[in-house]
């Protein structure tokens, strides 16, 4: 396995152990460290990175980058990806891979800002099953993960620097195009549902609370 991140500028990477918490970290030091700090956690097994951002828009409209985090994490999959399986998003935060449930985006934000605010920072919070490391219950259907789903030669950090750049160009297209221009492309892939985005982001609709980790 490889132990580094072959990032381009302006990413700066803090990598943790594998018992560290990527996204609950970058949102402790996003004040401090700035937008393009990317948090990773060093594990075979599971996808865990989360990358800081200084947002110029009020944050009802900034939460929208949420979109293009999704959408980057799915266009590293399907660069990787059996093309014969479907990769979907779920409204509006999970990913699912011929069916499985396989992991998902998060969004955090300052807890006092208001929705017509600038936020100081967001992070977005990514987390990926990509093998299984406990056998299922006997007669359980075992959960998905990436290794098993066909994705041949995975490696954790090479995945997390395509998901990197594939995020550089979503924001690109943000800023030329307008944030509208990210739930324009999740809606491609996704199965949209109206809801208030920051009420549906408070719990990740992918993640058990008693495993911290995608639910199985």
């Amino acid at each position: 396995m490889h132990t580094a991140l072959d990032l381009p500028p302006p990413y700066t990477p803090i990598a943790l152990r594998e018992a560290g918490d990527a996204f609950a970290h970058a949102c402790a030091v996003a004040a401090a460290q700035g937008a393009g700090t990317l948090v990773w956690v060093r594990r075979f097994d599971l996808v865990e990175c989360a990358v800081v951002f200084e947002p110029e828009e009020v944050l009802a409209t900034a939460r929208q980058v949420l979109f293009a985090g999704m959408n980057a994490a799915a266009d590293a999959l399907a660069a990787i990806a059996p093309p014969e399986k479907p990769l979907v998003l779920d409204w509006p935060d999970a990913i699912r891979f011929d069916s499985g449930l396989i992991g998902g985006g998060r969004l955090g934000w300052p807890t006092d800002c208001a929705e017509g605010v600038r936020p100081d920072w967001l992070v977005f919070g990514l987390m990926l099953r990509a093998a299984l490391t406990r056998e299922p219950q006997p007669g359980a259907v075992p959960p998905a993960a990436l290794i098993d789903e066909g994705f041949e030669d995975f490696e954790v950090p090479d995945f997390i620097a395509s998901f990197a750049r594939h995020l550089m160009v979503a924001l690109d297209e943000w800023a030329s195009v307008g944030p509208q221009s990210q739930p324009a492309r999740w809606r491609q892939r996704g199965r949209w549902r109206d809801g208030d985005l920051a009420l549906a982001l408070r719990a990740p609709s992918w993640l058990d609370p008693a495993t911290g980790e995608p639910i199985a």
